[in-house]
């Protein structure tokens, strides 16, 4: 059985590459969600086995999602993902709990490192 991914980006776009990159692979996209406030409902119907999370959206951006999220289930695995990264912004996510961090635009390598950074 696959390894479930839940998508966070307000881009539809980001949601139909990572399919993409995640053909023949272990993973696949079990949710797709636009907002934080979307992704904090939809874990807990999911409980996805790793979700990436874009930073930068409308409402509760992906920071305070993730927080929200790890804050129920500390066991949550959460990669973070930006086009816009700072070490402030960084670190802020190393300190909340989250497993990592992919820069956009991903790759396929990058991208699947990450996925098994995070389950081990």
């Amino acid at each position: 059985m696959k390894k479930q991914l839940m998508v966070v980006d307000d881009s539809r776009v980001m949601e139909l590459q990572i399919c993409k990159l995640l053909e023949n692979s272990e993973y696949e996209v079990a949710a797709y969600c636009e907002n934080g406030e979307e992704a904090i409902e939809r874990y807990e119907e999911v409980r996805p086995d790793v979700v990436t999370m874009d930073i930068i959206m409308p409402g509760i951006d992906g920071l305070e999602a993730a927080q929200a999220i790890l804050e129920k289930h500390p066991d949550a695995r959460i990669i973070m993902v930006s086009s816009l990264a700072y070490d402030d912004t960084i670190n802020e996510a190393d300190a909340i709990g989250t497993k990592g961090f992919l820069y956009k635009p991903i790759d396929r390598e990058s991208l699947l490192s990450a996925l098994e950074k995070a389950m081990a």
